[in-house]
């Protein structure tokens, strides 16, 4: 395999140990939804880094293992357990780390091509929904890494689709769908950038 052009990481310890810090110090309560931006941002960074990583997929500087690579770095630092901090931040930080799922899935799922280009999208997420019910995650997981695999291809979500999303794993991992699609539709200088250790 040949070696990595990227010396410079995408996502570092430190970056995730500084936004957690960042959490301590917002004495974040479940009722204070201004104080909640906090948990949104420190998702949108994590987005962010392996939507870079996928740009550098898609121009073909990146091969498919070295951003599958990239992209399980990323995943190790951001999934570990996080020692407690008190039940509300504990709570919304669990809820960031299932997001995140979804956004690592649908990338591994794009990278490595495991996906028919499909739409609507609502079908996957009613199957989704269904896997769920019957207690099959792995079924449940593949189907919303269709989504994302599919709104990385370029194709588009509808609102409606996210609307009254029953409460369990599969909301949550589409709330980090939401979050690529949010990010793909924004500013998009990040297909420009290179790695950063951003602190």
């Amino acid at each position: 395999m040949p070696e990595s052009k990227f010396v410079i990481p995408f996502y570092t310890e430190e970056r995730w140990q500084n936004w957690i810090n960042k959490v301590k110090e917002s004495g974040f309560k479940i009722d204070d939804q201004e104080k909640g931006a906090i948990f949104v941002y420190m998702e949108d960074d994590v987005v962010l880094s392996c939507l870079k990583i996928i740009a550098k997929y898609d121009k073909n500087v990146s091969s498919k293992d070295d951003a599958l690579g990239h992209i399980a770095q990323v995943k190790e630092i951001v999934l570990k357990k996080i020692e407690p901090i008190n039940e509300d931040i504990d709570i919304m930080l669990e809820s960031t780390q299932l997001s995140l799922m979804g956004v690592f899935a649908s990338c591994e799922c794009y990278i490595e091509k495991a996906f028919e280009k499909t739409s609507p999208l609502g079908k996957l997420i009613k199957s989704a929904l269904k896997a769920e019910k019957e207690e099959n995650m792995g079924a449940a997981l593949g189907n919303v890494a269709e989504i994302g695999a599919n709104i990385l291809a370029g194709k588009k979500l509808k609102d409606k689709d996210l609307e009254d999303l029953p409460e369990g794993l599969v909301a949550e991992w589409l709330d980090g769908i939401d979050s690529i699609r949010a990010a793909m539709v924004g500013d998009s200088s990040y297909k420009d950038d290179e790695p950063d250790e951003g602190k």
